[in-house]
């Protein structure tokens, strides 16, 4: 499946967009970067639905130009004005060429979710291969009103439960893409949040 990151030029806070070219021509996350609905026509004219990982303003800011160029149906956890289609714990979703299993991940965001296929992780603020605070598996903030660091952890260890060994791919909301162990990577973070220290020295 072939995903390109359509934030990748952004030089203003937003999280990575990406869109998976192939059968169903997804957008995962809408991103707050203006350019996104140019990006995405570097790529194709159409776009058959967007999958949102939560709705935190760094991921739908740009929902609604979205929407407005290219009609897709949109899917999320919680409600939203553009939603069609809700999305549970367990349901299936085709993104690109490939079907994804939906895990609900709270602890970030009440309406985290991320989505699994036999060789792709799209994992949203869940956990993250590099970021400010760590190299190689870190983990979302959980510092802020609403945020839990111990729903975060029975996230991952949810998130780790319904993870294929056969997954290869990660794509997370921020920081590099990576291809290679990614159940290692979903391990480290693990083992970082369980020590329920900050995360950020200001925490």
């Amino acid at each position: 499946m072939e995903v390109h990151t359509v934030t990748e030029d952004a030089e203003s806070f937003t999280c990575n967009a990406y869109l998976a070219l192939g059968e169903t021509l997804t957008l995962v996350d809408a991103g707050a970067y203006d350019g996104v609905v140019d990006a995405v026509r570097e790529h194709t004219d159409d776009l058959d639905r967007v999958v949102l990982t939560h709705q935190h303003g760094d991921h739908v800011e740009q929902l609604d130009a979205v929407v407005d160029a290219f009609d897709p149906t949109v899917y999320a956890y919680d409600d939203h004005p553009l939603r069609d289609e809700p999305v549970t714990d367990g349901s299936e979703v085709a993104i690109g060429d490939e079907d994804f299993d939906v895990v609900y991940t709270p602890g970030h965001a009440d309406d985290h979710v991320a989505y699994v296929s036999e060789s792709t992780l799209f994992s949203g603020d869940v956990v993250v291969h590099d970021d400010g605070a760590f190299d190689y598996g870190s983990f979302g903030r959980t510092d802020m009103a609403g945020q839990s660091r111990e729903r975060l952890i029975q996230s991952i260890r949810d998130l780790l439960d319904r993870l294929p060994d056969s997954v290869e791919h990660m794509y997370s909301g921020h920081g590099d893409t990576f291809s290679g162990d990614v159940r290692d990577v979903v391990e480290t973070a693990l083992e970082r949040a369980e020590k329920r220290e900050p995360k950020y020295p200001d925490e």
